[in-house]
């Protein structure tokens, strides 16, 4: 077999040992499953994994695609095992993104159309009891191993399980069937037989039943065992660093230019909040922005109506001047998350097949209701495009990569890394003039620059440098981080709390952002170096595109050398 065959045999056979991988791939045959997260079932992905890096490495590659598709297999390859090998993928419970979250938040991905599709549904939503057992049997044997998450952590998913299980308020599952026309909502209630209504009110009641259940356990049995210290320390906190960004950092140096990156975009935010208020501080100039009736919108209705509308000027005025997008790509829906999860923006990628198209999810409070939208233009183009949107949805249509490439390549430095590369990107050509749009921009770079110093320094303990003008000497802890991101940045409140929890939760995700733009930006200025006047912004563009996912290290060879 060839390295492409070997790869796209592990598509099939990885989407048949966790169907929630399958369902946000596209891979259909799995939309009525939950996947094993039992130790067994972790131990059965590992072994899938390495038998196919060893297989991988040892097939000669036929071609230079095949060198690269090999090089991106096996870089993939060996941290996921690395991870297992070290239990880390038992123990794993954060707020955004672990196995109780992806339980839940796969039937955002499923279609409700027919009475078919709510049958799909009926079926999976009766297997949430047993996919949560799993994730308990892990999460108990990571205990006996020693690997409890901190009670931040354990307090918090307790909270979200609560929600969905409607502990507080109308539960998630209950409300998803609501649009099948059951409990008197909805308009196609009609169409669906009397027993499968029935099938549906009760695989809900018994998949919110099953959070709350859940939710008890992570309080009486696990929480007891939690330790308060939420730093993982430097070797847990090295091996994460690997996963998100694909290459083997020197996290102090990370952390130093850190703080030089944020000292870079702090002074350029200050010179624009000027512009905005003369004399004002980035508070206060961010005070009045939020005033301005030109950046406000009411309801969180017009909030998605306002997402869809600024993404889909993106795409049309992109398309055919700066990028490639075909057809298949200018499908974008813009949609407001169900309640229960963290605040912020997120981007599910397209199916295989592009029936169902990529999704920019915005997650807010509840109950908020007022939205200022000058932070948020730089979040479209970072969620949709030039950002996520076109860089994953291009992978998933470049036929010339294998289906790992296509499907599963994803590294956060890389996709992240571009997004953000993408925010600046858009400023350069001219969509971003206006000061207070340009103001959200630097806000949200300084945010990620501040998530490279606060995440590497609060995990490792490291020290407050002199001459930053904050806690200098101290040793980074959660509320230092808090405090510092209220104070230092002007992101929303209520994003920076929940930030801080993840950053605690989901140790060097968070600077892969900021780390991977720094390559993205080294890359194109080495291109321009290489190729002098004869370089073409485009054709780099598309060529980096259409290499699809990787680790940033592979990403630096192929684009640097």
């Amino acid at each position: 077999m060839s390295v492409h065959d070997i790869e796209n045999r592990f598509v099939d056979d990885y989407a048949a040992a966790d169907p929630i991988e399958a369902t946000a791939l596209g891979v259909v045959g799995y939309d009525d499953q939950l996947t094993d997260y039992s130790p067994e079932g972790h131990a059965n992905r590992a072994a899938l994994t390495r038998r196919a890096v060893r297989d991988v490495e040892a097939t000669e590659p036929a071609d230079e695609a095949e060198r690269v598709a090999k090089a991106v297999f096996v870089e993939r390859g060996t941290i996921d095992l690395e991870i297992h090998d070290a239990g880390l993928d038992l123990a794993s419970l954060n707020v955004i993104a672990s196995p109780v979250q992806d339980i839940r938040q796969v039937f955002d991905l499923m279609p409700q159309e027919t009475p078919e599709q709510w049958e799909t549904i009926a079926k999976r939503m009766t297997g949430v009891p047993g996919a949560l057992d799993g994730v308990r049997a892990s999460l108990l044997a990571a205990a006996e191993a020693g690997r409890v998450p901190a009670i931040r952590q354990i307090s918090k998913v307790a909270e979200q399980a609560e929600t969905w299980a409607g502990m507080s308020g109308d539960g998630f599952f209950d409300t998803m069937i609501s649009g099948a026309g059951i409990s008197g909502a909805g308009s196609s209630g009609a169409d669906l037989p009397q027993s499968l209504r029935g099938e549906l009110e009760q695989a809900a009641a018994t998949a919110q039943e099953a959070y709350a259940e859940f939710a008890g356990f992570l309080r009486a049995e696990l929480a007891p065992q939690a330790p308060e210290k939420d730093a993982v320390g430097e070797d847990v906190y090295r091996t994460w660093s690997r996963y998100f960004t694909g290459a083997d950092l020197d996290l102090r140096e990370a952390y130093e230019w850190g703080w030089e990156e944020f000292t870079r975009v702090e002074r350029e935010a200050k010179e624009v909040a000027e512009r905005i208020k003369p004399g004002a501080t980035l508070s206060e100039a961010a005070a009045a922005l939020d005033a301005d009736p030109r950046y406000r919108v009411t309801g969180q209705a017009a909030l998605r109506e306002w997402m869809q509308g600024l993404s889909d000027e993106a795409l049309r005025s992109l398309r055919g001047t700066h990028f490639d997008l075909p057809d298949e790509l200018m499908a974008l829906e813009c949609r407001i998350a169900p309640p229960g999860g963290g605040v912020g923006a997120y981007y599910h990628g397209p199916s295989e097949d592009f029936s169902r198209p990529g999704t920019m999810w915005w997650s807010v409070p509840a109950d908020k209701e007022d939205f200022s939208t000058w932070r948020e233009v730089t979040t479209v183009y970072h969620e949709g495009v030039p950002g996520h949107h076109l860089q994953i949805a291009t992978s998933v249509y470049e036929r010339s990569l294998n289906r790992f490439q296509r499907l599963m390549a994803f590294t956060s430095g890389h996709a992240e890394g571009w997004a953000l590369y993408a925010e600046r990107l858009m400023r350069d050509l001219g969509y971003l003039d206006d000061d207070g749009n340009l103001l959200g921009m630097l806000d949200a770079h300084l945010f990620r620059a501040a998530r490279v110093i606060i995440d590497i320094g609060m995990h490792l303990e490291l020290e407050i440098p002199a001459g930053t003008g904050f806690h200098e000497g101290q040793r980074w802890t959660p509320d230092l981080g808090l405090e510092f991101m209220l104070t230092r940045t002007i992101t929303d409140p209520d994003h920076v709390r929940d930030e801080i929890d993840r950053y605690l939760g989901w140790p060097g995700q968070a600077p892969s952002y900021k780390l991977g733009e720094k390559l993205w930006l080294e890359a194109r200025a080495e291109a321009q170096r290489r190729e002098g006047e004869a370089f073409d912004m485009a054709a780099f563009h598309r060529r980096a595109l259409r290499m699809g996912g990787m680790g940033l290290g592979t990403l630096r060879e192929l684009l640097v050398g």
